[in-house]
């Protein structure tokens, strides 16, 4: 922030909006750069007033950066919003790898945090069985399953295990295998094999299009490595009805439980993490409070070895330039703005566009186009070079910050990056997602005090403070830091012990319904 005062922000020099910290009323005057301006309307707290005079056709200056146009003249002090700006196409230099610098790396990489040792090196932040369903027919059964051990004396008896998860979908059939198959098998075979899961069991009907003998061929799920438990794959057809699966199913899970509840934690570096970055913004806070903590954690992890990756696609739009100059090579850029082209073209078959996204809830918070939410969402990303860009739920393999393809939608975003290997998350919100995800720990960064306050008991940490002026950014960031290392070795996140987590996994699903 290079100027605040008591009542509004100012990112960057070039700006001609300010961000309200706190709802002023129509009147008031306000004093900044030893200029006083006169508010000509209410200024909800979050939303933007006018430093100056704007003639139609104008640009919107946030962030040092064009968040839109005036499409009518605004007056210095006037509330600027949906009302009077509009969105442009705008040229962007994409200056490829131009502002690469490296993060100084931790060399005294002592920081661990307490996980499970799993297979190829990898450590599991929780130790779950999960139940996976192939086909949403299967759905029903495999929460059947999941529900018979959801007693206490499972887990007095089993101690280390977190508990048997059912992950069920809508998909698996009645679709063209040439349109979202494979990635449907990416999702289902990366929780199957995602380092917080300690053992699973795949449930299908039998007659479904994503059939698991093939699902086990493409991804070698039979293939076992050095300490993978045996899993069960069992179809509904095959086994002879609900009843007969529900049993055979149970009885599988009891004879994984022992071996699963034999691991236990011990030290593992932090380079064995791997983050979920997640929600570019829900109010006009997340890219002034929240957002930029995350990123300093973000980039302490990444200096530490570790790996840390966002995605959103839709919600990088009109920011991917300051991402592709910062790219660790220019084939790492150019599959950035590849994803961001295809998304352009996939909107317009549906005669949609991505500037639908922010969401009324979005826009009640302050942000008016996708380039201001872009623009904040881009801050959690840090100062890490990219190092590298991922489809849906591929296997992350890259250490350092990563992007990875994905809807806006927070639940199939999440499942994206999970399915890829992310063993912890955070989750920014500005307006009070109560969003969980198993089998990875989700922790929720507050935008603005009032909402912690409000929604304590569904929010981890509180980020308003930087807005307050009681943290700075890097303050708030160590924070997280430091949670994301206390989460990882096993302390509760608020949706966990909320219970959420269940019904969340939401594999993207593409292409006609036949």
């Amino acid at each position: 922030m290079t100027e605040s005062s008591s009542d509004f922000i100012i990112l960057n020099p070039r700006d001609n909006v300010a961000t309200a910290r706190r709802t002023l009323k129509n009147g008031s005057n306000m004093t900044l750069s030893g200029e006083s301006i006169k508010l000509l309307r209410t200024i909800p707290g979050g939303h933007k007033v006018a430093l100056s005079s704007l003639s139609v056709g104008q640009e919107l200056i946030k962030y040092g950066q064009n968040i839109g146009f005036a499409k009518a003249d605004i007056e210095a002090g006037e509330w600027v919003h949906t009302h009077n700006v509009e969105l442009k196409e705008v040229g962007r230099d994409y200056g490829f790898c131009e502002d690469l610098k490296q993060l100084e790396p931790i060399e005294d990489k002592g920081d661990a945090f307490s996980g499970f040792a799993r297979a190829k090196g990898r450590a599991g932040t929780r130790n779950y069985i999960a139940v996976i369903s192939s086909v949403n027919c299967s759905a029903t059964v495999s929460r059947y399953v999941a529900d018979h051990f959801r007693t206490n004396d499972f887990t007095r008896e089993f101690s280390n295990v977190d508990g048997v998860v059912a992950f069920t979908h809508k998909g698996g059939c009645s679709y063209d295998p040439n349109h979202g198959h494979e990635l449907l098998q990416r999702v289902i075979a990366g929780m199957a094999r995602h380092p917080n899961i300690g053992g699973y069991l795949l449930v299908g009907l039998g007659c479904e299009v994503n059939q698991i003998p093939a699902l086990v061929d493409a991804h070698q799920l039979d293939q076992l490595e050095e300490g993978e438990q045996t899993p069960s794959f069992l179809t509904i057809q095959q086994t002879g009805g609900v009843r007969k699966t529900v049993e055979s199913a149970i009885k599988a899970v009891e004879e994984m439980l022992p071996k699963v509840n034999a691991q236990k934690r011990t030290p593992q570096p932090v380079s064995k993490l791997t983050l979920a970055m997640n929600c570019g913004g829900s109010d006009s806070n997340s890219g002034v409070s929240a957002n930029p903590a995350l990123g300093v954690a973000s980039d302490e992890l990444v200096r530490r070895g570790a790996a840390s990756v966002f995605g959103e696609t839709t919600e990088i739009y009109g920011a991917e330039h300051l991402l592709t100059r910062r790219a660790a090579s220019r084939e790492v850029g150019e599959k950035l703005i590849s994803q961001i082209r295809w998304w352009e073209e996939h909107t317009k078959m549906f005669g949609s566009t991505i500037d639908n996204n922010p969401s009324p809830g979005n826009k009640d918070g302050g942000l008016t186009t996708i380039f201001e939410k872009s623009l904040g969402a881009v801050a959690k990303a840090g100062q890490a070079p990219l190092a590298a860009v991922y489809d849906y739920a591929e296997q992350i393999t890259t250490k350092g910050l990563c992007f990875m393809d994905t809807p806006g939608n927070d639940p199939v975003s999440m499942t994206g990056l999970v399915s890829g290997g992310c063993n912890v998350g955070v989750f920014t919100t500005g307006r009070g997602s109560v969003y969980g995800c198993k089998p990875s720990p989700c922790i929720k960064v507050a935008t603005n005090s009032p909402l912690y306050n409000w929604m304590e008991e569904d929010m981890d940490i509180n980020a308003g403070t930087i807005l307050d002026g009681t943290e700075t950014v890097e303050q708030v960031g160590a924070r997280v830091y430091e949670k994301i290392i206390s989460v990882a070795s096993g302390e509760k996140t608020k949706s966990e012990l909320a219970g959420m987590g269940d019904e969340e996994f939401a594999p993207w699903m593409l292409g006609p319904t036949l």
